[in-house]
This record gives C-alpha cells, structure tokens and sequence, in this order.
C-alpha cells in the first residue's frame, strides 16, 4: 500500500511540474497569432497569416462553390473545415501578396 502510495505522489508531482510548461507554449502561440494576425486569417496548419479582405472573401466563395456547400461564415465553420480552406487555397495561390 505504501509502495502504491509513494508512485502515485511521484506520478502526480511529475505531472504537476510538466503540465506548466505545455500550458505555456499554448499561451504564447495563441497570444502571438492574436496579436498579429485576424482570427479569420490564421492556418492553424501551417501556422501562417492571411489577410481576411474581399479578395479572400471571393477565394472563400470560389471554394464554398467547388465543395457544394451552402455560405457560411468562414468563423463559424468547424476547425476541420477551416483546416481544408486553408490547404485548398495554399494549393490555388494568386500570389504572395495576401500574406504577411
């Protein structure tokens, strides 16, 4: 029984040290993302910003009507939905010049 007790404080003090530290890089990336860049224009994936203009807004369209799905606010789509956005339009780029 003390030999169970003694893993489980061992396991839970590790745990409390470690935790600290994933919660951290957490923080700073999305404080980061939030600073720089609009909650519409970032790709988790790639961890890059867009600019959100009409010229997105148009690209966004052009893909709305290429998968068959009825408009939507690109904020209110489902994180998988974004992610697929995103690697769609960094597969059919205009050009560099919607990035910073």
């Amino acid at each position: 029984m003390q030999r169970t007790h003694r893993y489980l404080v061992s396991l839970l003090l590790g745990a409390a040290l470690i935790a600290p530290m994933g919660i951290q890089a957490t923080t700073v990336e999305d404080r980061d993302r939030d600073r720089n860049c609009p909650k519409d224009g970032y790709d988790r994936d790639r961890k890059d910003c867009h600019t959100w203009d009409d010229h997105e807004n148009r690209a966004y369209q052009t893909w709305q009507q290429g998968k068959h799905k009825t408009h939507r606010e690109f904020s209110k789509l489902k994180n998988k939905e974004q992610s697929e956005y995103w690697k769609w339009r960094h597969e059919h780029p205009d050009n560099d010049s919607d990035r910073h």
